[in-house]
């Protein structure tokens, strides 16, 4: 008799973790994320936006750095072979503005 009421403890006990893991089930498949992935078409526009922000995100920040370093670089006079090669680079790219 003991063992049955082990058994049917364990079973409730079970039971339990069940309920608890499909309630928190519900609550994850009710989130937005899941739901704004839920169709093929959502994902891929929403990837497609996400790397084109990516993409110009890169871009524009690689740009930013570059010519502050090349801009950096010019302002260099004691060393004449490189300040002439910046400065030539920085007046190209204010000549394509």
């Amino acid at each position: 008799m003991s063992e049955k009421n082990q058994v049917t403890e364990a079973e409730i006990s079970a039971t339990r973790e069940l309920q608890a893991v499909r309630k928190e089930l519900e609550v994850l498949n009710s989130h937005r994320f899941i739901r704004m992935h839920d169709s093929m078409f959502r994902l891929i526009g929403f990837n497609l936006v996400r790397g084109l922000a990516f993409g110009l995100g890169t871009v524009l920040g690689a740009s930013v750095l570059l010519s502050l370093f090349v801009w950096s670089v010019s302002q260099i006079e004691f060393l004449p072979i490189i300040g002439e090669w910046a400065s030539e680079i920085l007046r190209q790219i204010e000549a394509g503005r």
